[in-house]
């Protein structure tokens, strides 16, 4: 099998690559922008066959000049929430996705994308139809928008497309990322930095360290999409998540008692850490009020309903042993 990876240095992308080459592919082009060369780890060590920027990518696959490929896999997008660059995400995130369907429709090339639980907003429900839609940013925007082309065109596609509305990942590889890293790799480094780790206060109607999100480790989200190029029948749109919501107080106790352990020091409930100033609360930020999801929970129903049994991590299970592997390190 002869397959693109878009974002293949980035987070997600650099986990796909290490999937594909456990499932025997190596024969991919790898595809990103290297200007933050702090992201080349995440291809380091992985079997590819070529690597591209991604400014010269989508011209010469255009102009036919790559030869044919049986998958691409487009992880690449700027995921940057708080990003009020809308023409730069428009441009990342809507247009060059476009581009692809139109040469996969073409060519016959099967595309797995990724989309964003960032298109439910603040809504309450989180199933893949129109109704429950309303972003809150512009990078849930820009999503949302391909995700329309995608349905408009279903009917014409002879090939699989896919797309994939991530929810809270996390999970080796994200370093890079900065502020945009998940809460499990910043409590970490908050811990060892500072002996404790800090979550919002009352926001929202939820108590302090109460908004919970569905999250999901990328070993997981790998396999969801390995499943997918397995099953070429399988098309459509799907959320990917664990479909359970945990709040991020479970995040904060696994991450403390994790790195306890390492110092043979006994596990504390919740309640014990804060009394001791282990977890502590902080007042919710203003530049984020009106514009946070306060709860996420994947419904996956309707990934559970095309073929996918495999069963996810929860949060005690994934982001204890991602503590074990970033202490490690």
């Amino acid at each position: 099998m002869r397959v693109a990876v878009t974002g293949a240095a980035g987070f997600i992308g650099g986990n796909m690559l290490r999937g594909l080459n456990a499932a025997g592919i190596d024969d991919i082009v790898a595809v990103d922008d290297l200007t933050d060369a702090r992201k080349f780890p995440n291809l380091a060590g992985a079997r590819i066959a070529d690597y591209l920027d991604h400014r010269d990518f989508y011209d010469l696959l255009e102009e036919g000049r790559l030869g044919r490929f049986d998958a691409i896999l487009h992880e690449g997008a700027c995921s940057d929430t708080m990003e009020q660059d809308g023409r730069l995400m428009m441009e990342l995130n809507y247009r060059c996705s476009r581009r692809l369907l139109d040469v996969c429709a073409e060519t016959g090339a099967r595309l797995l994308y990724a989309s964003t639980a960032a298109v439910y907003g603040g809504g309450s429900r989180f199933a893949e139809e129109p109704e429950n839609e309303r972003p809150l940013n512009v990078y849930g925007y820009s999503k949302l928008l391909f995700d329309n082309v995608v349905r408009r065109r279903a009917a014409e596609l002879a090939t699989q497309v896919a797309g994939f509305r991530y929810f809270n990942v996390y999970g080796p590889g994200e370093a890079h990322k900065d502020r945009m890293a998940s809460v499990a790799f910043h409590h970490v480094n908050q811990f060892r930095d500072q002996g404790r780790v800090a979550l919002f206060g009352d926001y929202g109607g939820y108590g302090p360290g109460e908004h919970s999100r569905d999250f999901v480790h990328v070993d997981d989200l790998v396999r969801v999409k390995l499943w997918f190029l397995d099953h070429p029948e399988a098309s459509g749109i799907f959320n990917l998540g664990t479909g359970r919501a945990q709040p991020f107080n479970d995040i904060a106790r696994t991450v403390v008692n994790g790195i306890r352990a390492r110092d043979q020091l006994p596990v504390l409930s919740l309640d014990d850490q804060v009394a001791c100033g282990l977890v502590q609360y902080v007042e919710f930020p203003d530049a984020l009020r009106g514009k946070y999801q306060s709860f996420t929970q994947a419904d996956i129903g309707r990934l559970r309903a095309v073929g996918y049994d495999a069963p996810f991590m929860s949060v005690e299970e994934g982001v204890g042993a991602y503590v074990e592997r970033l202490l490690d390190q």
